[in-house]
């Protein structure tokens, strides 16, 4: 989207100045949670030459503040981080948006999704708060066979918002489905939400981020295991007895 709105170069970035983050960090109660990664993923591939997001989780682990990284990469199951990760503060969210390789290679420029499953999977048996955030849903991208057989406890299903933008993006998507209109998006039906989601069966714990007011009363009240958290982070104990 940056890209798109002409605010960075994919040939001479930007790169965060760790020194200013630093100072930010210091600003910031322990206890906590730093969201790493919403409009720009902070896992591309020029993390392997400057290292920010490495060093900012080194930041973050001494001031003993959470952090929920969003990502499409599975850089961050390398050892390299995972030496680094802190159980007790990290929140990982792995973004797949087609249980294909090569669908997934059409509209996003990241690792493949058959990589980022490993790095679910791994993480998973480490013991990480990791979850597979499936964003945005599009259920013709999915192969549910796939998707139920995948070894994390964690999802995190955001539904598809229709613009024209998302028209123009998605050529091969019937969308005459998504027929409720909301701040300039047009939504599924909350019946069809929930058709579509009975499909995904793999996991213990399954939670829904949802824009659309009344559908998200119906997550909260019916769906979300933490009716205070979409996210549904899992905080340790012991963590929060450090903070109070």
């Amino acid at each position: 989207m940056l890209d798109f709105r002409g605010l960075w170069n994919p040939l001479n970035p930007r790169v965060a100045d760790i020194n200013k983050i630093e100072r930010q960090i210091n600003k910031i109660q322990p206890g906590t949670v730093v969201r790493l990664g919403g409009m720009t993923d902070c896992f591309q591939v020029y993390e392997n030459a400057y290292r920010v997001t490495y060093k900012t989780i080194q930041l973050l682990n001494k001031r003993r503040i959470h952090y929920l990284i969003v990502t499409k990469s599975d850089m961050i199951a390398s050892e390299r981080y995972i030496e680094i990760l802190d159980k007790e503060l990290a929140h990982i969210q792995i973004s797949i948006t087609s249980t294909d390789d090569e669908t997934a290679f059409r509209y996003e420029k990241a690792p493949s999704t058959s990589r980022r499953i490993v790095a679910i999977e791994k993480l998973n048996m480490l013991g990480f708060d990791i979850q597979l955030r499936l964003s945005p849903f599009i259920p013709e991208l999915i192969d549910f066979n796939i998707l139920n057989s995948i070894k994390c406890d964690k999802i995190l299903v955001e539904f598809l918002r229709v613009n024209t933008f998302i028209k123009r993006w998605f050529k091969e998507i019937d969308f005459s489905n998504y027929t409720l209109k909301q701040s300039n998006y047009l939504h599924l039906p909350l019946e069809e939400k929930i058709k579509q989601l009975e499909k995904i069966t793999g996991f213990k714990e399954l939670t829904v981020c949802e824009d659309v007011t009344e559908h998200y009363k119906y997550w909260r009240n019916n769906i979300n295991p933490n009716k205070d958290d979409c996210c549904n982070l899992k905080f340790i104990e012991k963590e929060l007895e450090k903070v109070a």
